[in-house]
This record gives structure tokens, sequence and C-alpha cells, in this order.
């Protein structure tokens, strides 16, 4: 094969690289006679129209705009000289190859840096003024090294600003990469669709000249591309095919948009992340109390693995910890991998403080899109364990004393009542004395009512009624008992003694009925006082059992104790301890940690 001699110019041809015959374009390697650098010989031959070449005018223009380009992707034009037949252009040796030379060597995320590349040279080209718009597009024009630089070649179709710079071919492109605009009005958008089906040929390993097998039978625009290419992300599918959308108004409206767009994609299809729960709240219902919840993490994209990593997000109020160690959270795994993954949260309230909220957020790395998913967790600290109402001391042993006052006398019916019966209705009508002393006594019920207790009126009446029921029966237990020993000296006397005495249980019996508003109030408000009282009143009706039947009994035994030791309990011990929670807290609360 024989070389063409460009000695005369300097240029020594080593090799043809390429050739148009339709464009009638010759591409060869040559060297500088001088220096021995390698450069490209781009031989344009034209057919001669009366006294002009035609198309020589448009490549001058060609040969301009290239002088004007300084972009390390663009190869630097270098010289240019007329031949016999038309002219030749040098520039300079970028030692790669084509696109389409090299289908099927790249890995995706490969394709993606390509990507980025050429919409920065194309950004460069579009920022210019005018912006030159390339118009050919595709992977016979994209240079790659073995560094995966990436040049764009062959400007011979480019358009600058309104004016072409050259025409050599009807569709200013090459079929398959040319959107609908670019035989009209081509716009920054129209190198876009061409560098997307560009993309396309890359990924799927399809010729360029192959192209029209992916383009939709009605609309040979679309190209039909998905199907092919699983492992993509969604995300990335989306971008490339934005990127060769038909209508220029669905595409990127320039490179600079394509680019900012394709920058964060991950190209290879990556998991997701479900949270079954997004906000975990605690409650702490005492102090130091250590705290549990569970949360399952599910990974909705199929074919694919998820993998992540907690971490506890830094906060000023926290000590300083690292992802493995948090002063009072902890995630239980740490790390894990699967598609279905169940982790357990456990805040520690014990070095928190007493009746506060904190609220802080776990961060899950992952290799999922996004890498970060954030959860939140809230904490209610306990209050500290002072009771709202305290029961006095008295109280509960006049409780008691009352409770054993009323066992007594009902324990004293139960047995004795059936043999007492005929002597109190015969001895019942010569008591009339003893009403004075009831009235007496109904006074004094009303008046403890109403002023010791201070519950008003209303209960005070209803205390004094209850009183008035007991003494009516405390008078009936008088007689009986009076009745029972009138023999020995004298019915009336001890009848009225016997009246006297139970007309006091009577005040007590009343006193336990008025009571019982106040008792209820305890009940109602603290369940602590509320299994006190109880025990109280087993203890006190297990006592006045035990004084009239005795206390040999092993019933009575066993009542009094199941009810004193736990009452006792309840009073020294569960105090102690409230006490000594309480000055632990306080002695470190300047240490606790902040909300």
């Amino acid at each position: 094969m024989s070389y063409p001699d460009f000695s005369e110019h300097g240029y020594q041809v080593l090799r043809e690289l390429g050739r148009n015959r339709e464009g009638g374009r010759i591409t060869w390697l040559a060297s500088k006679v001088n220096t021995g650098e390698h450069v490209v010989i781009k031989q344009f031959c034209f057919a001669q129209v009366g006294s002009s070449w035609s198309g020589f005018e448009a490549h001058q223009r060609e040969i301009k705009v290239l002088q004007g380009l300084t972009h390390p992707g663009i190869p630097r034009y270098i010289n240019s000289f007329a031949t016999s037949d038309g002219f030749c252009l040098v520039q300079e040796y970028i030692k790669a190859e084509s696109l389409a030379e090299l289908l099927g060597n790249f890995e995706i995320e490969e394709v993606k840096q390509i990507a980025v590349k050429v919409l920065e040279i194309l950004g460069y080209l579009q920022n210019l003024n005018p912006p030159i718009i390339h118009r050919d597009i595709k992977p016979e024009n994209i240079l790659v090294d073995e560094e995966l630089n990436v040049y764009i070649i062959d400007f011979g179709f480019a358009r600058i600003g309104s004016q072409e710079v050259a025409a050599s071919s009807v569709f200013k492109g090459t079929p398959g990469f040319i959107p609908p605009e670019q035989m009209f009005k081509p716009i920054d958008a129209t190198d876009l669709y061409a560098l997307g089906v560009t993309l396309i040929c890359l990924l799927t390993e399809i010729k360029s000249t192959k192209i029209d097998q992916l383009q939709d039978q009605d609309d040979p625009y679309l190209i039909k591309f998905q199907h092919l290419l699983p492992r993509l992300s969604l995300r990335f599918l989306g971008w490339l095919e934005k990127m060769v959308q038909p209508l220029q108004k669905n595409r990127f409206t320039n490179a600079k948009s394509a680019l900012e767009a394709l920058k964060p994609l991950d190209v290879i299809r990556v998991a997701g992340v479900d949270f079954s729960e997004t906000v975990l709240e605690f409650k702490a219902n005492r102090l130091g109390e250590k705290l549990t919840q569970s949360i399952t993490i599910e990974n909705p994209i199929a074919d694919t693995l998820l993998q992540g990593r907690w971490e506890i997000a830094p906060h000023p109020n926290d000590p300083p910890h690292t992802p493995d160690d948090h002063a009072w959270i902890s995630v239980t795994p740490a790390e894990f991998s699967g598609n279905h993954a169940w982790c357990q949260v456990e805040v520690d309230t014990s070095k928190l403080m007493a009746d506060k909220q904190y609220k802080r957020q776990l961060i899950l790395h992952s290799n999922a899109y996004p890498e970060t998913h954030t959860l939140t967790v809230k904490v209610q600290t306990a209050a500290l364990p002072i009771e709202k109402r305290k029961i006095a001391s008295g109280d509960l042993i006049r409780l008691f004393l009352m409770t054993v006052v009323v066992a007594m006398a009902t324990t004293w019916f139960i047995t004795y009542a059936a043999s007492a019966v005929g002597s109190f209705l015969l001895e019942i009508s010569g008591y009339e004395k003893i009403l004075f002393m009831n009235i007496f006594l109904l006074m004094v019920s009303f008046w403890l009512g109403y002023s010791k207790l201070e519950l008003g009126v209303a209960g005070a009446v209803h205390w004094a009624v209850g009183s008035a029921v007991g003494m009516a029966a405390g008078r009936a237990v008088g007689t009986v008992m009076g009745g029972a020993v009138g023999t020995a000296v004298g019915t009336v006397v001890v009848g009225t003694v016997g009246a006297v005495v139970g007309a006091f249980v009577g005040v007590y019996v009343g006193q336990f009925v008025g009571d019982a508003r106040y008792w209820v109030i305890y009940l109602a408000e603290d369940s602590f006082a509320t299994v006190l009282i109880l025990l109280t009143l087993g203890f006190g009706a297990s006592a006045g059992t035990g004084i009239i039947t005795g206390f040999l009994n092993p019933f009575i035994l066993l009542a009094l104790t199941g009810t004193s030791l736990p009452t006792l309990f309840m009073l020294l011990y569960s105090p102690l301890k409230r006490r000594r929670l309480i000055t632990k807290y306080r002695q470190s609360e300047e240490s606790l940690i902040k909300p």
C-alpha cells in the first residue's frame, strides 16, 4: 500500500488510521520529519466544481474553530495545508482507541466515568461564545486511553452558533444517534441524545451500526434498552432514559444539568431501606431502668443484599463516643448483612436526669441509596419516687384500731348472738337514759368529721349518720352483754356499763363509715397506698378476730402472718429504699447527662 508524500510539509505518513469513503476523508498516523513527534493527518478530498473545490470553504471554517479550542479532552490543532485534490488537517496524536474498538471492555462504573468526562467536554463547548454543537457524538468519535482519559474528535459536522462549520453530509450526523431537532435546529440538548445512545451501546455491547435493533418500530427515535440492563439502578436508568427522550424538551437542557444529575447516582442497582418504625419512644417507670425496643429493617430491592452499620449521632450534651461505644444508647447487632434484619435498641436511663425527655438520632450507614438513613429515639425518664399524698402514721394506727374493734364486735356477734338474744329482748326497755349519751356521742362524731378531717358539712353528716348506726349497734352490744351477766350485780347497772362500752364501739364504727371518703382518696391516687391500706385492714381484722377466738387457731396465725409482715415491710423497707434512691440521685445529679 502506497502512502501519500507530505514530506514537503514536514510530515511522513506511517500508517492509515481510518477511511471515510462517503465523506472523502482518510486519517493517517504521521510523524514530524524534524522531531519525530507523532501527529494525526486528516486528508480531505473534494470534487472540483468550476474553478473551486466543493466543501473547501466549509472545512476552512472548521479549521478556524479548532484553532480556538483549548481543552485537554479535544486533540490540539497543529497545522493545515492544501493538496492537489483538497487539504489536510494536522492535529495532536492521542494514543487511545475509540469506544467502538473498545466495546465490551468496560465495567459499569467505568461507563459512568466516561459519561462524566464527555459531559465535561460538552459543557466546555456549550459555554463558548458562540457555543459549539458537535452533532456527531458516537462511539467512533470518542477516544479513551489506558488511564480512562476521554477525548472527543471529528468536528466535521459541528455547528458554531447559528453558522454551520461543515456540511459534508446530508444527515449532519450518524443515523441512530440523531435526535429529531438536529435536522432543523440543533441545540445544547442535541449532543446529549447522541451521548445517551453512545452509553447504551457501551452498556449493552451493541455496535453503533446495529443500534437500529433497539429502536422502537413506531418511533425510530425511541430507544428500548431497559430490559437489557437488569443490574443498573433504577435512578441511573431514569437518568439515561431522560438523555434519549425523542422530544428535546423532555431531555436535560444542557451538559451541565445532565452532569449534576449524574454525579450522585449509583450505576449498579443498590439495596433499599424500609424501617418498621422511624421513631422509637421509650418511657421509664423507675429511676435507672434499662429499656429495650426492637426494629426491623427490610430491603425491598430484588437481587441485592443490604449491609448496614449503626452509629449514634453526636449530640452536644453527650460525652464523646465512638460508633461502637455510646454512653447510654446501644444497638445490637451494631452491624448486619441481610435483607430482613432485626435489631434491638437499648437505652440506659441510669445516666439520665429524672423526669426529662431526651431525643437522639441513630444513623444507619449502608450500601443502599441514600447511604445514610436516620431513626429518632425519644426517651421519657422516670420521676423521682416521691409520694403524691403521704399517709400519716396516726391515720394508719386509727384505721388498724377501728378494724380491730369492728372485727371483735362482728366475731362476738357471730360467736355469742344465739345465746344472748333472749336477754337482749328482756333488758332493752330499761335503758332510756342511754339515749342522752348516744346523742352526745353523735355530736362528738359530727365535730370530728367536720373539724378534724375537713370533709365539709355533707361529709360530717355522713360521718355522724355512720356513728349513729354504730352507736345503735353498740347499745345492742352493751345491752346484750349486760343482760348476759346481770344476775351478779343487777341487770340495770351492768347493762348501762355495757351500753356505754357499746356506744364507744359505735363511735369507732361510725368513724370507719365516715372515713370511707377519706380512704377512697388514697386508693384512687396512689397504688402503694392502696396496697398498704388493704394490708392494714387485713391485719386489723385478723387481730380483732384473734382476740375473740384466740390466736392459736392456725387460720388466724396464717392470716396474721400474711398481713402483718407485708405491712411492716412496706412501712419500713419501701420508704428506706425510696430515700436511698433519692439520695443516690441527688449525689450524682451534677454528673448526669442533660437532655
